[in-house]
């Protein structure tokens, strides 16, 4: 995601000697094979077969392997191919040159995605921020006062009624307390954060106030840079990196005075809740994991570890894990945010954001993280405008009818995870019916079956190449043993035998389905419901917030809005959170 300064270097092996370099000319096979197109469904074995020991590609091998992946060439075609797979200046050799020097993870490619469908305008809209400014005592308990929401610990900052040094040692001490639990933290950062708390009480009594994060305690996934901390990524092969440099968004919560406390887990290199220090529990029942790939931000936030934090997704991971953990998690519009600094899984596909106690929390750190930087260049970010008082009625709100109103089928090999759906499905209903008494018009809407399946591997192939370098290294098999048990290793060398022509034709498709999409919504605003894979490819931005329970854990009513409407989807979510308590509500772990 962006530029950083290099991490960990991951030479490439050299050439064995001996016998096993034809092993290794093999391996240089299989490369150029996936080159010219001949390797989607090409399994290394098969390859191997039809290779031999052999230190030549001959017409004979290539008409065994484009059996498997599915063309027909010729004889004089196929002779070809062969002439130009061994020729002086052959492929091989070409992405050979691309290795040297190595490219690392933080270098992004050239192209670069943007939501909008072909001629669709960005749209034109005021900025502004009127947040609300509650009303608030100085809790009775410590525990109270580490579950306010961040609406409410800023009005007790700005008073002066508790200072920023008082809250950056009740939550350092309260992630030294509950980690061992909940396996969310994986570097605390005191020194940092006592710095940066005496600064901001400082510039407060001062008359300097920076506004409603100025103070505020924080805790970021372990994927963004924070000069002088170790940035991990979950995976044991980094759990020694530092980077050189400042993320976007750390930079921008500092300057908006914000106190960095902990770097917290994350799923190994941003899948699931599994990293080297162990398995992150949901605090509402620590015999589950706490999802992911955002799992300490889960973990942490819902304990009442931070004040807030900031997860990143690419195909779920901020609204997974804020759904198993009972928070509001912010899925921003693709582009909204810069990823400069953050490691980089799918340049098309990354987006990162808030996860925190309430919907209006989500908005003013969105507000402080998001816009350009000049350096991601993927980021088209229009004003955003925030008013906590803004009348929902306003909005043209649908449903996903299959999602609301479909029978869930029994899965036999599953029953327990039929039964969650079901009362997920049920607290959902009761959701709408409560917006509905509230005047919020709401009408069924149906989602086009897209055909996205075939669309899966853009992710995993992105994926492969932002860690090329680890997969070529050998160490990432580190990544397979106990406690991280990553699937990351296979998935990166099935996805070299992907073409470039097939990842281009699935990019088109992208362009068609965001189009259609698009043109399904019609003139809402927002629909109730949620699709993960589809929104993730469009990069339409999505909110959830707690909205009930499925026997004590969490589960969570979502709101998918237009390109760019996060103000819209915010403003649903605040106003079903003035009709219902449950993002107040504390876990057991924590409270």
């Amino acid at each position: 995601m962006g530029r950083m300064a290099n991490p960990d270097p991951l030479p490439t092996p050299a050439p064995p000697p001996g016998p096993d370099r034809l092993r290794w000319n093999r391996r240089r096979f299989l490369a150029g094979l996936s080159g010219v197109g001949l390797g989607s469904t090409l399994l290394p074995g098969v390859l191997t077969a039809c290779a031999g020991d052999a230190d030549e590609i001959t017409v004979g091998m290539l008409r065994d392997a484009q059996a498997l992946a599915g063309l027909e060439l010729g004889d004089e075609e196929l002779e070809m191919v062969a002439e130009r797979l061994n020729g002086e200046r052959n492929l091989r050799e070409s992405f050979e040159g691309l290795r040297d020097p190595e490219l690392h993870n933080h270098t992004p490619p050239s192209f670069v995605f943007h939501p909008l469908p072909p001629g669709k305008a960005m749209p034109e809209t005021a900025g502004g921020m009127a947040p609300s400014r509650p009303d608030v005592e100085l809790p009775a308990s410590d525990t109270d006062l580490a579950f306010l929401p961040v609406t409410h610990l800023a009005r007790l900052v700005e008073s002066g009624e508790v200072s920023s040094m008082e809250l950056t040692e009740l939550y350092l001490e309260r992630l030294e307390r509950f980690d061992p639990e909940l396996h969310c933290v994986v570097n605390l950062t005191p020194d940092l954060a006592r710095r940066q708390a005496e600064q901001a009480d400082a510039e407060i009594a001062a008359g300097n106030y920076r506004g409603p994060l100025h103070g505020i305690p924080w805790g970021a996934k372990d994927l963004l840079a924070v000069r002088g901390a170790k940035t991990t990524w979950g995976a044991s092969p980094y759990r020694e990196q530092e980077i050189a440099e400042d993320s976007t968004v750390y930079r921008k919560l500092t300057e908006a005075g914000a106190v960095l406390v902990a770097k917290l887990s994350m799923g190994a290199l941003a899948s699931g809740d599994r990293w080297f220090g162990g398995r992150t529990r949901n605090p509402w029942n620590t015999e589950q994991g706490s999802s992911g790939s955002s799992a300490g931000p889960g973990a942490a936030t819902a304990a009442g570890l931070v004040g807030f934090s900031i997860g990143t997704e690419t195909r779920g991971s901020i609204i997974s894990p804020s759904t198993r953990n009972g928070i509001s998690g912010h899925r921003p519009t693709f582009g909204r945010v810069s990823r400069a600094g953050a490691m980089a899984l799918s340049w098309t596909m990354d987006k990162i954001g808030p996860m925190c106690r309430s919907a209006e929390d989500c908005a003013l750190v969105f507000e402080a993280i998001r816009g350009a930087d000049g350096l991601d260049r993927a980021v088209h970010d229009p004003p955003f405008r925030w008013d906590a008082a803004a009348d929902p009625t306003a909005l043209r709100v649908g449903y996903d009818r299959a999602f609301v109103e479909d029978e869930i089928e029994e899965d036999p090999e599953d029953p327990e995870a039929t039964a969650a759906r079901r009362s997920n499905q049920a607290n959902t209903r009761a959701a709408i019916e409560a917006l509905r008494e509230a005047g919020i018009e709401i009408e069924p809407f149906e989602i086009p079956d897209f055909g996205i399946g075939n669309l899966g591997f853009v992710l995993t192939t992105e994926s492969a190449a932002a860690f090329d370098a680890l997969t070529r290294s050998g160490r990432d098999v580190m990544m397979r043993e106990p406690p991280e048990e990553s699937r990351w290793p296979d998935t990166f060398r099935v996805q070299r035998f992907v073409p470039a022509v097939e990842y281009i034709q699935a990019m088109r498709q992208r362009t068609r389905i965001m189009a259609e999409f698009d043109e399904a919504l019609g003139d809402l605003d927002l629909f109730i419901g949620s699709n993960l894979g589809l929104t993730n490819l469009t990069g339409h931005p999505e909110v959830c917030v707690p909205n009930g329970y499925h026997e004590g854990s969490p589960t969570s009513l979502r709101f998918t809005g237009r390109l760019y409407g996060d103000a819209e989807v915010l403003t649903l979510a605040h106003a079903y959170q003035q009709l219902t308590d449950f993002h107040l509500r504390k876990p057991p772990v924590g409270a």
